[in-house]
This record gives C-alpha cells, sequence and structure tokens, in this order.
C-alpha cells in the first residue's frame, strides 16, 4: 500500500493537549517533581523514553532541551509526504508507516505545516509540525521547546516524542476545536477561564520571570522588509503604512502599558479559536499550539483571547461585550486565587487592564503579519490582515486607553 496524504476537516488534524484537572488546585505549577502530582492515564503514556538521557531536576533549560530525542533531517515543504513518513519510520521504528500509517494534513494553519500520522493497527496518533518557511525570524523554537517539555510535565500537553531540523513530533488527544462560535458560549467560554489560570500558575524551569511581550514586538518589527520582494504587495504596504509612524504608536502604547504592573505570568499568547479543544466526555478544554508562549503580561494574554472572538475575518461585531467579559474575568479570578472571595472592584480593574491590553494584541498580530507577509508560502493574505488589525487597534486607542 502506497503512502496516501489525506487534506480532512481541520478539527480532526490539530495536535491536542492532555486533561489537567488534577492540579487544579496548585498554587503554582512547577514542572519539578509533576510527574508525582499528575499520571497520565495507561493509554496516554508515552511508548517510549523521549529524552536521550535521563534529566535531573537541577537541569539547566539548555540541557532540558538537548536532552530531547533529535533526529538529523530536514522536511522539504514540496515533499511534505515523504519527509513526515521517515520522520514517523525513525521515532516510531515498530510501525509499517508504508502498510499501515494515514497521513491527515491540516489546512487551516497560517505559520506551520502539520500532519497527523494515524497508525491504523492500533489507533495510535502522532503529529508531525513542520516549521514555516522563515518562522524561526518570529518564533523561538529554544523557548517552544522548553514550553512543551514544562507543560507535558504537568499534563498541560501532550508527550514530547522527538526533534528535527525543521519541526518537533508529539502527541495527539482526541477532542474537538472550538467554533468562533463556541468562544461566547456559556458554560464553554468559562472553562476556557479556568485553564487560563491554570497556565498562568505555571513556573518554567530556570527562566526568569521577564515579560517577553515589547522586546519581541520590537525585534518582529525589525524584520518588517524595507520593499516586498512581491510588487503589488510592496504598493500596497507603501500606500498604506509608514513605519516611522508605526514605531511611534508602539513607543507610546509600550509606555502606557508598562505602568499598569500587570502581573506577569506564562501565557499562551494565542487563544484563538482553534487552539483550544473542548473534549466532551470530560466536560473539559485544553490549549494546543504552545509555540508563543513565554512569559508576559496577564493582560494581554486575556485581550488577545477577546480579540479572537472575532476570528480569522476579524469581525469585530463579535468582540465579548463588558458584561460577558465581567463574567468571564471573575470566573478567572477565583479560579486563579481559588476562592470565590473575588470582588467587583478586582472584576473592573482587571476590565480596565484587559482592555487596555487588547490593543496590543492588535499591533502584535499586525506586526507578525507584516513579516509572514514576506516571509510564508502558505496561501493567507498576511499584510490585508495585518491592516485590518491596524484599523481596528486605531478605531479603539482612544476610548480604551481613556478608560
Amino acid at each position: 500500500m502506497g503512502l496516501v496524504m489525506l487534506v480532512e476537516n481541520p478539527a480532526d488534524a490539530y495536535d491536542r493537549t492532555c486533561d489537567s484537572s488534577t492540579v487544579h488546585d496548585a498554587t503554582h505549577l512547577n514542572w519539578k517533581g509533576a510527574n508525582s502530582l499528575i499520571t497520565p492515564p495507561e493509554s496516554r503514556r508515552p511508548s517510549q523514553v523521549h529524552f536521550k538521557t535521563q534529566d535531573k531536576q537541577d537541569s539547566s533549560p539548555e540541557q532540558l532541551v538537548e536532552s530531547v530525542s533529535s533526529f538529523s533531517y530536514f522536511i522539504d515543504h514540496d515533499n511534505l509526504l515523504e519527509g513526515v513518513a521517515s520522520v514517523i519510520a525513525h521515532f516510531f521504528p515498530a510501525w509499517n508507516v508504508s502498510r499501515d500509517v494515514k497521513f491527515i494534513q491540516c489546512t487551516a494553519g497560517i505559520t506551520n505545516k502539520l500532519v497527523r500520522c494515524l497508525h491504523q493497527p492500533t489507533g495510535e496518533s502522532a503529529l508531525v509540525r513542520c516549521y514555516g518557511k522563515g518562522s524561526d525570524i518570529l518564533i523561538d523554537r529554544r523557548q517552544e521547546m522548553l514550553n512543551l517539555i514544562a507543560l507535558s510535565r504537568l499534563g498541560l500537553s501532550p508527550a514530547l516524542y522527538g526533534r528535527f531540523h525543521n519541526g518537533l513530533v508529539y502527541g495527539y488527544v482526541e477532542g474537538v476545536p472550538f467554533s468562533v462560535e463556541d468562544m461566547h458560549h456559556p458554560r464553554k467560554s468559562l472553562l476556557v477561564a479556568e485553564q487560563l489560570a491554570r497556565w498562568h500558575r505555571v513556573d518554567l524551569p530556570g527562566e526568569p520571570r521577564v515579560p517577553k511581550l515589547f522586546s519581541t514586538l520590537w525585534r518582529w518589527l525589525d524584520a518588517v522588509p524595507a520593499t516586498y520582494s512581491n510588487s503589488s504587495a510592496d504598493r500596497k504596504f507603501k500606500a498604506s503604512l509608514n513605519m516611522d509612524e508605526l514605531k511611534e504608536d508602539l513607543r507610546q502604547l509600550q509606555n502606557v502599558l508598562e505602568k499598569l504592573n500587570s502581573p506577569v505570568t506564562f501565557c499562551h499568547n494565542d487563544l484563538l479559536s482553534g487552539n483550544i479543544v473542548y473534549d466532551q466526555t470530560r466536560d473539559s478544554v485544553s490549549f494546543i499550539d504552545y509555540e508563543y508562549g513565554n512569559y508576559s503580561y496577564r493582560g494581554f494574554d486575556i485581550g488577545n483571547h477577546f480579540c479572537e472572538h472575532a476570528g480569522f475575518d476579524c469581525d469585530w461585531s463579535l468582540y465579548p461585550t463588558k458584561s460577558f467579559q465581567l463574567g468571564w474575568l471573575r470566573e478567572y479570578l477565583q479560579s486563579f486565587t481559588g476562592s470565590d472571595a473575588v470582588s467587583t472592584d478586582e472584576v473592573e480593574t482587571l476590565y480596565k487592564e484587559v482592555a487596555k491590553f487588547s490593543l496590543a494584541s492588535h499591533f502584535y498580530w499586525a506586526v507578525w503579519a507584516l513579516v509572514q507577509a514576506e516571509i510564508s508560502d502558505l496561501d493567507f493574505d498576511y499584510l490585508e490582515y495585518a491592516l485590518m488589525r491596524l484599523r481596528e487597534y486605531r478605531r479603539r486607542r482612544d476610548e480604551v486607553l481613556a478608560l
């Protein structure tokens, strides 16, 4: 039987993560000793050792990253199936790849190429993530690896099987990705608030608790090309944007937001609908796609999630109402503190913090898209997306900063 690649509904091919309800009441989730807190069900335990040596609890972040099993191989985007098959054959030598593995490509992502590899005799699956062309300019791959190591120890992400030159292999857990409509579902949306509170208690091994939001934004701005290789995109860019004005906008926004003293937490930073997976049997949600995660501001992570209610089409009429936000934020604070004694003033203060950081979300993804417009080979109009986000940023800026 030859290799066959299927392209199915994105809901069938997203990467998934494991349930984490057993650590709900921890004050801070620290990876050290996490295996004594979280014991995955037998069916979810890794079938092989994923580290070259037994890492010690005092290992540095660099040692942890280097301990992940590696394969000296580069997947060519133009020969994706063959490359994925080679990677799976390396990390799963007991699988007969040509006969027993079905490859299912997810086509919804706009950064990487993602393929689910289903071993049909056992029903087991693994995911191969092939990094998007040039995406290392935008994404700290060391940070992504560290995120996966720490989160998997806590049951907040799937197992990490290994890495190759331009990608990762990790676990798959069944579930259904959120739709845009699910984002404001009365019950499901509160599950997101509870799960995000868990994430915001995570401590990364050896990482200083320093927010990376603005250092990332300035680095990305420096990566925006002076001239786009596509002449049509270049004309549109120069007719629509002035980089000096954009940099001044960022300086002013940074000055305002840093004065808010928003708590620095471990943040997902990309909680769009497709990165939230609902498990109906457990009535729980999990987060996937960890490449943008790092220490950042609590207000940014929540404000970004609220912006993602609008979807990729940027339908801002779907942005959550104040009433919805207050209920969501109360649930978040109660889950984060482990107490129902959250005052109205605390919720209102967080509402204002989040609203102001939502402006940074528009800026963040606009600049990201300006870089992607030059480097990506995926079929998405990044430049138009950047302009939509910047238009909304400017439309809301004065009103929100006046709160």
